[in-house]
């Protein structure tokens, strides 16, 4: 039997891209399942969220990075089929699946294989970018904001939706119960790594929260803005290129 990857480093710059890129090819298979089991399928009304968010300003170019099974990609390409739509990401396991979705709904996405802290493309290649749910395994935020900064269009749009850290109070103390004590279990149950489902939990409660987010957004030179999503479990960050 294969081992179970090494549980990656939390937090940012760290020294953790290759053990993110191992851990997510060990639960691939059971990626999308795992999500609207733990999210109650709350994950798709914050997709949508997101993506409209994405589409405000009728992009012709749209780079998804972090795409993993591309369930934000397929959200995009759904609401505006005749986007010129890149999915990227540095997990092929992940991106495979993405393709059969994408295949089997009929959708024109173009999937490649990249690093979201060395994206593979010209200045001012797109549009707009987005990631969902994977900036917070970024090794360096900076660096990531760097390159989305890089990539896009003057005027271009990025979008960010994630999980900050859970807010104080008794929702917040709940959610934290949750995600410390009963997230691993079901994580381990069904994907077998209990290490990814532990990961998880630890990678939120490292990640800067909100408005520490927008200051790294601002800082790269983004007009930002934010909103909270489910009483903040999510949420969405709007970073306009001046």
């Amino acid at each position: 039997m294969t081992p179970a990857p090494r549980k990656p480093p939390v937090g940012d710059r760290q020294d953790k891209g290759q053990d993110v890129q191992a851990m997510f090819a060990s639960i691939a298979p059971r990626y999308d399942l795992l999500n609207r089991v733990l999210s109650l399928g709350i994950d798709r009304l914050w997709r949508r969220e997101a993506a409209a968010e994405a589409l405000a300003h009728s992009p012709r170019t749209l780079l998804d990075m972090a795409t993993g099974t591309a369930d934000f990609a397929i959200e995009l390409a759904t609401r505006a089929p005749g986007l010129k739509l890149t999915a990227s990401d540095f997990v092929p396991e992940m991106l495979d699946i993405g393709r059969q979705k994408a295949g089997a709904r009929h959708l024109d996405i173009k999937f490649e294989e990249g690093d979201a802290l060395h994206l593979p493309y010209p200045d001012a290649s797109f549009d707009a970018v987005t990631c969902a749910f994977g900036f917070r395994n970024f090794a360096d935020y900076a660096a990531g904001l760097s390159e989305m900064w890089r990539v896009l269009t003057p005027g271009g749009r990025a979008v960010i939706l994630e999980f900050p850290p859970p807010a104080q109070g008794l929702f917040g103390s709940l959610f934290r119960f949750y995600f410390r004590q009963i997230l691993p279990r079901i994580g381990a149950v069904v994907s077998g790594n209990a290490d990814a489902y532990t990961y998880l939990p630890e990678s939120v409660l490292a990640f800067p929260d909100p408005e520490r987010l927008a200051q790294l957004m601002r800082a790269t030179g983004f007009r930002t803005r934010y909103r909270l999503l489910t009483f903040g479990v999510a949420a969405i960050h709007v970073g306009d290129k001046r």
